[in-house]
């Protein structure tokens, strides 16, 4: 019963790591219909930003993050401009692959300036364990699930009440129709992305604060079980993208204790293929009916 409720926690703390990430997805594809595989990446970005601004500047970690967050909604809005901007009305796969080489870039980059050696992650967040009975629960694992669901109401309370919300919805419904009524489509969706981005970098803070060590890859995988789980809990669903990176790790981490290491991420994604089957747009996804 003991690992139950240890493996119960853990897996509690990777899914709200996964749900972080998977909420910047789901944001993007959300407004933009548009997969963006360097999300990951701008992670490790973030990360790489708190190592330099606390170790190298002896800035405080509080401005440390700060900085990391403005860095990577910049660094969002720069990638959208520079990369998925000209191909606005190209071919989805010409935008998957561009994303695909963004991700390559910035891994290549992040090699060169940092090397291939994992950083050490400063300890910028200290809280205190929790203990129920002989179960400890990490101060991280609280405050990364605290964040996570308190980002989330933030975010659908901005979707659903603020005029750039109401905006994004609009072009997230028709673009055309949205550019007519005096919406700026490319504004909106470069907010998007340094909305996106910006959740990039608390996913990164919190990452780094459970796991402690970076590297330029880091994002990587990650990002791929992010993606996972915004699909899993209903992409274009900002509580479905939480559902979903929650699941996704429980599901993870009792793979891992009660069936095989090696096999964690073949059942993730097998589960994954099972849910899609029975429901194709996700748990919390909605069905779209496509005017003719």
């Amino acid at each position: 019963m003991i690992l139950f409720f240890q493996t119960l926690i853990s897996g509690l703390s990777l899914g709200s790591i996964y749900a972080l990430i998977a909420l910047g997805y789901t944001m993007v594809y959300g407004i933009a219909k548009m997969l963006n595989f360097a999300h990951g990446d701008v992670i490790m970005i973030g990360a790489y930003s708190v190592i330099v601004a606390v170790m190298q500047m002896n800035m405080p970690p509080i401005l440390a993050i700060f900085v990391s967050i403005a860095f990577c909604a910049l660094l969002g809005v720069i990638i959208e401009f520079l990369a998925y901007k000209p191909l606005r009305k190209a071919p989805s796969l010409a935008v998957l692959i561009t994303a695909i080489g963004v991700s390559y870039f910035l891994q290549n980059i992040a090699q060169l300036i940092f090397g291939t050696q994992q950083k050490f992650f400063p300890k910028i967040i200290s809280l205190p364990s929790v203990t129920l009975g002989t179960i400890e629960i990490s101060g991280i694992t609280l405050a990364t699930l605290a964040v996570t669901a308190i980002i989330m109401i933030v975010l659908t309370l901005f979707i659903n009440k603020t005029k750039v919300g109401k905006a994004m919805r609009a072009v997230s419904e028709d673009k055309e129709a949205a550019e007519l009524m005096g919406i700026s489509t490319n504004r909106t969706i470069s907010v998007t992305f340094a909305i996106g981005s910006a959740l990039a970098a608390v996913a990164s803070i919190f990452y780094g604060a459970t796991y402690t060590y970076i590297k330029p890859t880091t994002g990587s995988m990650p990002g791929i079980k992010a993606f996972t789980a915004a699909v899993f809990g209903g992409i274009g669903s900002i509580p479905g993208a939480m559902l979903g990176g929650i699941l996704l790790g429980i599901i993870e981490q009792f793979s891992k204790a009660y069936v095989s290491t090696t096999m964690s991420d073949a059942i993730v994604f097998a589960v994954l293929v099972i849910v899609l089957v029975v429901k194709p747009t996700g748990l919390l996804g909605k069905k779209i009916s496509e005017k003719v």
